[in-house]
């Protein structure tokens, strides 16, 4: 191999008139075996909070890293330069330009590295924007929304030398116990694709590439234990856990992949070639990057024991499709470079890993001759002056604040309602739970406060999080406002109960303010590795609950946590629940504005509420023997199902024109509806179309969303709908492991929960059984018709 570079003429990887694919092979052809095997690796770093190099990030499972000695052979990315420790936004910046003006002038190429950071709901960094997560996305049916949040967390990433995003979360709630139900979308494979989507689209359209994770069935752990193995089906694994992918590759074009922690059947994601290579290659087309979770590679070695050596491991995730180590060099570096020496493993493999790396690395332009490390947030400041640049750049705009604020008012779900709320100015509310004066309520485990920043309790949050109480003055400034916590979240203390039955008593009205803390690994009761062995509100929440609502005061509960939970005699008891998923910085105030009757609740539940604490696991996709029987004592109905939600005013429905009644297995079905607001207030429904077929050659679930619309209607006016289904949306995977769609009779449904179905259409598929694949139609297509006005 040549080991010096022309200087006479502009080297061929430089040209950015030529391919991708040409500038990439001229380059990797100039490349020693290490300096190929370094751009498969990153390195976890911190940026510096003075504006120097980033630094080496270590914990307990890194060995010690010399950057001096690995810039040389080049490095592939820069790991979490923003998230690993509380900096200012534009000190952080210019750490990371001046750390990747240095890996540039240490290689012989100079080639940059990819920086990543998480984006789970928001960027994850210190005073950057807490959205809502990803469960609250899912509970308010609106994609266009999510996108538009996606573009600016993407955008605000990008301004400051960002270029790869580790969200979305794909997986599809199996079992409410795991305690990373918080970070999914819901329990429904079309909800999550198509807000999945979504968000995909917007971050990828700001100029960040978009990790999909976690590939495949995490969510479907044994007892809701996290990194459990997964024992499911063909037919679960391609007709539920897949589809979101699926889905999401198709639409969203997203251009990296992370492999899951779990095992499948006994072979782990990050070994399991006929998923990385033959589902996400081979059968989708895909030609992005796949990036291991971090140290999901050393774990083929440490936990799942198909490894007996750093470089057997190595071989393994190379071999089954993984291209990319995170967080950083473990097994990709000299042990993956024994390996190829030793003849162990082709360096072929390894060509194929660093192509695709490459190739991303020229989409980014990191290989073009003017290539800048200058961040965008920088290019009009002097960055020679790093005291001069603090505080310049702004994470938490007004305008992210108010997509975070409408995120979090269409995602609350009014749950039940006897007509308390809204409330009418009363003039003595108690307010009473552990959530209530907590400002972490509102944040998921991913987000920086939550996630890095309870490590540096002396620094400030860097955002402001008012508490559930600070909202509730603002938004009742007349009432006379009595606290009193009660208990804590998780801590079982039950002494301060009486004090809140007594703040209940004198009082109008009563909130409860119930839920969660959001930690890892054991430290909360809702986050990566925080699963739970029952539903049972957390600590002695449920004492408190039961005690209040044995007042007579109307009580009002609001759940602000990162799961559903069985919340007892509060099911008929209430007089109102309200549960909002980590709502994110606005939540409190879109809470009390739902209370006050400011906002119209349009949330839907995203997740089953439970009836009991242990009849996990339990979603809405259940076949016949999965539900309520008589041959089991155990009832798993759901206290309010999937897709449940109310609001303030009502609306009728009525049928409009259907389409035949019979059309081919490739045709498509046509539901008419007419919708009508019968309220006094302006409001929004969300329309969900369901599937049922009656009989298949493989049981099916007894419903199955397969389309969905949100319909926003004045007082008095109604609008007409005609709904176009293609049957394309009934397939599923038959015995032989084939996708089709078979002939026989198939109802469709229009409902406004998956339990409250309001119009029925029976159609009958006719033809012979067709196969259907990656090309599918995915969706209906909602065409309105006519809308008159009130």
């Amino acid at each position: 191999m040549s080991t010096t570079i022309s200087t006479t003429t502009t080297p061929a990887w430089h040209d950015v008139t030529a391919p991708a694919s040409d500038r990439v092979e001229a380059l990797l052809t100039e490349l020693t075996l290490e300096e190929k095997i370094a751009q498969l690796f990153g390195v976890w770093v911190g940026a510096s909070s003075e504006g120097g190099d980033v630094a080496p990030h270590q914990n307990d499972m890194d060995d010690v890293v010399d950057l001096d000695a690995l810039l040389p052979n080049g490095l592939g990315q820069l790991t979490r330069p923003f998230g690993s420790a509380p900096v200012d936004p534009a000190l952080g910046a210019l750490s990371l330009l001046r750390s990747q003006r240095r890996i540039a002038a240490s290689n012989r190429f100079g080639i940059p590295a990819v920086a990543h950071e998480e984006c789970l709901a928001g960027f994850a960094t210190w005073g950057a924007t807490a959205y809502p997560v990803p469960l609250a996305w899912g509970a308010s049916f609106n994609p266009g929304l999510i996108e538009r949040m996606s573009h600016r967390i993407g955008s605000d990433m990008r301004s400051v030398g960002i270029h790869q995003g580790l969200a979305p979360v794909l997986d599809v709630v199996r079992d409410a116990r795991w305690g990373r139900v918080e970070e999914t979308i819901g329990e429904d494979p079309y909800l999550i694709g198509t807000v999945g989507t979504a968000y995909v689209r917007g971050l990828e359209a700001a100029g960040i590439v978009a990790t999909l994770k976690h590939f495949v069935g995490y969510s479907a752990s044994k007892a809701g234990r996290n990194l459990a193995p997964i024992s499911v089906g063909p037919r679960e694994l391609a007709d539920v856990l897949l589809v979101p992918f699926e889905m999401v590759m198709r639409e969203g074009k997203p251009r990296s992949v992370m492999h899951s922690y779990t095992d499948l059947d006994g072979v782990p994601s990050a070994a399991d070639e006929s998923l990385l290579t033959g589902v996400l290659r081979d059968t989708w087309g895909f030609d992005g990057t796949v990036v291991a979770d971090y140290f999901g590679i050393a774990f083929l070695k440490m936990l799942h024991g198909v490894a007996g050596s750093w470089g057997e491991a190595a071989a393994l995730a190379l071999t089954a499709g993984v291209d990319v180590e995170l967080p950083t060099v473990k097994t990709f570096g000299a042990p993956l470079t024994e390996a190829v020496r030793s003849g162990v493993l082709p360096e072929a493999i390894v060509d194929r890993a660093l192509r695709r790396v490459l190739r991303q690395k020229v989409e980014l332009g990191l290989l073009d001759p003017d290539w800048d490390a200058t961040p965008e947030a920088l290019r009009d400041v002097g960055v020679d002056n790093a005291e001069g640049i603090r505080g310049t750049i702004d994470l938490d705009s007004a305008a992210n604040r108010a997509v975070a604020r409408e995120i979090a008012e269409q995602s609350i779900v009014l749950v039940s309602n006897d007509g308390t709320l809204p409330l009418a100015a009363p003039r003595r509310i108690a307010v009473v739970g552990p959530t209530t004066d907590d400002p972490f309520a509102v944040l998921g485990c991913y987000s920086f406060p939550a996630h890095v920043g309870v490590q540096h309790p002396d620094t400030p949050l860097g955002i402001e999080l008012p508490t559930l109480l600070d909202s509730l003055r603002i938004e009742f400034p007349e009432a006379d406002i009595d606290y009193v916590p009660g208990t804590t979240i998780d801590g079982g203390e039950t002494a301060g109960i009486s004090a809140a039955v007594d703040a209940a008593t004198r009082a109008d009205v009563v909130i409860v303010a119930l839920g969660d803390r959001a930690g890892l690994f054991g430290r909360g009761t809702s986050g990566e590795g925080c699963d739970v062995e029952s539903l049972r509100l957390p600590g002695a929440q449920q004492d408190l609950l039961d005690a209040v609502l044995a007042t007579s005061t109307p009580a009002v509960v609001t759940l602000l946590a990162g799961r559903p939970y069985a919340l007892g005699s509060a099911v008929t008891g209430a007089a109102a629940i309200v549960q909002a998923f980590f709502a994110g910085e606005e939540g409190t105030a879109a809470v009390a504005g739902i209370l006050s009757g400011r906002v119209n609740p349009s949330g839907r539940l995203p997740v089953s509420i439970p009836a009991s604490e242990g009849t996990q696991p339990s979603t809405y996709l259940a076949a016949p023997l999965a539900r309520s029987n008589g041959v089991s004592s155990i009832d798993p109905t759901a206290a309010f199902a999937f897709g449940h939600g109310i609001g303030y005013t009502t609306f009728d429905w009525s049928a409009g024109q259907h389409g035949p009644g019979t059309i081919g297995v490739d045709g498509t079905a046509t539901l008419g509806l007419r919708l009508r607001n019968t309220g006094d207030r302006p409001g929004t429904e969300i329309v969900q179309i369901y599937v049922h077929d009656p009989v298949a050659s493989v049981v099916r679930p007894v419903q199955r969303l397969v389309g969905f619309q949100r319909v926003d209607l004045k007082p008095g006016e109604s609008v007409e709908l005609s709904i176009h289904v293609p049957a394309d949306v009934t397939s599923f995977t038959d015995r032989t492991g084939t996708r089709v769609v078979e002939p026989g009779e198939i109802v469709l449904a229009l409902g406004a929960s998956s339990t409250d179905l309001r119009i029925t259409h029976s159609v009958q598929l006719s033809g012979e059984a067709r196969v259907v694949g990656f090309d599918r139609a995915f969706h209906p297509i909602f065409d309105e018709i006519a809308r008159t006005a009130p």
